[in-house]
């Protein structure tokens, strides 16, 4: 299992590699995926996945994805996004009454919050990449994804002692949360200096240190909250499409908050 695990982890980064350093189309086409994977995933477990709430969800995806890419080519806000999420609002809440007593109130809200919770989160990591020089900023949702959660475990299994959310995550500790939050900020500023000795990057190492630091208490947040999830729907994982890490949710669940918190943090910063 965990030879699996391994190699499945070791071709995520790989295939991460070329998609994010490509850029342009094929990132985009690669998240658009990857979303409507992640949505199909996150309606599953509401029963939804080929029902029409699940379909107003991936219509609406698809166009907000048509915007964004829009946005990307004109390099300007065709403002249209808030239209979008009221005729969203309209459709699935018509299905919901001219359907009714079809579907359950939860259905519908998941279809309306599985949107936003995957499509338009995931979208940000698009979204860094074309920032100026968004092809050193947008590892920053990696780093202080997969890197906080890495320093978490090693902290927590050496030091940890007080429990964090024991109903929720029994093994998680409030020591390996600290510890997870300084390796990524410690992780964000190596990863400053990498890139300014090899690529000439100019990166300020104080502020990729804020920026993985504060991306790290928002994964951790991202990932207790995929385990809230299906803790309440009695599922261990959202899928089996990546072997011996479970569906796209289950590898990208800290990521999908990680994301527009860095594209943010990197505006503002």
């Amino acid at each position: 299992m965990f030879k699996t695990r391994l190699l499945s982890g070791i071709l995520l980064i790989i295939i991460a590699l070329v998609t994010v350093i490509s850029g342009g189309n094929i990132l985009f086409a690669t998240m658009f995926i990857i979303s409507l994977i992640g949505l199909t995933e996150f309606y599953k477990v509401f029963d939804i996945k080929t029902k029409a709430p699940g379909t107003c969800g991936y219509a609406a995806a698809t166009v907000y994805y048509i915007l964004v890419y829009l946005k990307s080519v004109l390099s300007r806000d065709p403002d249209w996004f808030i239209f979008l999420f009221m005729i969203f609002l309209i459709c699935v809440m018509g299905v919901f009454v001219f359907s009714f007593p079809k579907y359950r109130t939860e259905q519908i809200l998941a279809a309306f919050f599985g949107m936003f919770y995957v499509a338009v989160m995931l979208s940000y990591i698009y979204q860094i990449r074309i920032l100026p020089r968004g092809i050193f900023t947008v590892w920053l949702v990696f780093i202080c994804s997969w890197g906080c959660d890495t320093c978490a475990y090693c902290v927590g299994m050496l030091l940890g002692k007080h429990k964090m959310a024991p109903k929720l995550s029994p093994k998680k500790s409030v020591e390996g949360a600290l510890g997870g939050i300084v390796g990524a900020a410690l992780l964000g500023a190596l990863y400053a200096l990498v890139i300014n000795t090899w690529a000439g990057a100019g990166a300020q190492v104080w502020r990729f240190a804020i920026i993985c630091g504060i991306g790290g208490v928002v994964s951790q947040i991202g990932d207790l909250a995929a385990s809230a999830i299906k803790r309440n729907h009695n599922i261990k994982d959202y899928g089996k499409l990546i072997p011996g890490h479970g569906g796209v949710l289950d590898r990208f669940d800290s990521v999908i908050f990680t994301a527009p918190m860095i594209y943010y943090l990197t505006i503002l910063l």
